[in-house]
């Protein structure tokens, strides 16, 4: 027997060290600290921004021809009426001149016959006296009253032949027009399409044709962002935005909504979006940037200061959190009510307290309720 009862003791002993080496190892887990803090509530673009100018403009010319003057190069600044560009039109100022010649001679015309218009009328005059006093007959003074009115409607005519001749002319300026560009605005040439001598084919609309000229005012700029359509109608002209730039990484540039449009995009079948233009709060202080420039936008709908608030990321499915509970080194569930929530923070309004512990990384293997686990300096939340 007493052999019988040292077997068992060591068969219990080997049982327990056994259960204990291979008992399960705690998990190490980041834990974050519940605390006080702002929270805001806030909506971000659904696809990347862009900066764009206040004005843009892509320039071509009526009709197609021969680029004879090419008076800017890309990157030039232009002022409003400076002529950027004109093809080939020595017919149209031959046209011109000819136009110019007509109205000068339709001009001399006029004093001619104007001029013996006078002196017919004069002549009528003096017969209609004459004939008064019995000096000449009836037939005579009609004779001289109808050629005074013959060539005052010749006057007549010679004046209209001027006013035609002018408008001819006015239309071959218009003519002359087709074929240049004056810069609509002050701006930069942002790219040319064409060079001395090549031929330049307007683009009429809905066809793809590259303009001749893009010119854009770069002193006004905003940032358009696609906004997916659920988030529309909280978006209102005015909210403060918070605009952030790839090209200046670390920067928060303030804005406000200026538009929202009144109408959904779609550009994909499955993405349906709402574009929103912002305007920069303080344009000089954001330094030099260039359109087309990709933005990202979050419109700022509410925000708290001093309220209990967790990272956005530990909330699972419900509203539920996991707890570190210290005595017990296990996790344990909890339902906690929530207010205000963005990308980063949520608000708390019940279910934890100042200076709980929660798991931040559930996406580790083996973290549910009733685990064991252990907190993770390393791998603690910043």
């Amino acid at each position: 027997m007493r052999r019988i009862a040292v077997v068992v003791a060591i068969v219990a002993v080997l049982g327990l060290a056994f259960a204990w080496f291979s008992r399960p190892k705690p998990i190490p887990v980041a834990l974050r600290e519940v605390a006080v803090g702002k929270v805001e509530a806030t909506l971000a673009n659904t696809r990347a921004g862009t900066v764009e100018a206040c004005q843009r403009t892509k320039l071509s010319t009526i009709i197609g021809g021969r680029i004879e003057y090419l008076g800017v190069k890309e990157g030039d600044r232009v002022r409003k009426g400076q002529l950027l560009l004109k093809l080939w039109n020595d017919d149209q100022q031959a046209q011109a001149a000819l136009s110019q010649a007509q109205v000068a001679l339709a001009g001399k015309r006029v004093d001619e016959v104007c001029i013996a218009a006078v002196n017919a009328e004069k002549e009528a005059k003096r017969q209609a006296e004459l004939r008064d006093k019995g000096f000449v007959s009836a037939s005579r003074e009609e004779i001289a009253r109808t050629e005074a009115e013959v060539k005052r409607a010749a006057c007549n005519t010679a004046k209209a032949d001027v006013a035609q001749a002018e408008a001819k002319l006015k239309a071959t300026r218009v003519e002359q027009g087709r074929v240049a560009l004056y810069a609509p605005f002050d701006g930069t040439v942002a790219k040319i399409v064409g060079e001395l001598g090549e031929y330049s084919t307007p683009s009429p609309p809905g066809v793809p044709t590259p303009p001749a000229i893009d010119l854009i005012d770069d002193s006004c700029l905003y940032v358009k962002a696609p906004m997916d359509e659920v988030d529309a109608p909280k978006i209102a002209v005015g909210q403060p935005v918070r605009v952030t730039l790839d090209a200046l990484p670390g920067k928060v540039i303030p804005g406000k909504v200026r538009r929202v449009a009144p109408y959904v995009s779609a550009v994909e079948k499955q993405a349906r979006t709402v574009d929103v233009e912002v305007d920069f709060v303080q344009p000089e202080a954001t330094g030099k940037l260039l359109v087309g420039y990709s933005a990202d936008v979050e419109i700022i709908l509410d925000g708290r200061e001093q309220v209990l608030r967790i990272p956005t990321a530990a909330i699972q499915e419900g509203g539920r959190v996991l707890l570190f509970n210290a005595d017990s080194g296990k996790l344990e569930e909890r339902k906690v009510r929530t207010g205000l929530a963005n990308w980063e923070y949520t608000e708390v309004l019940d279910g934890l307290a100042a200076g709980d512990r929660i798991v931040t990384s559930l996406e580790k293997e083996g973290v549910k309720a009733g685990a064991a686990v252990v907190p993770d300096d390393k791998a603690r939340a910043k």
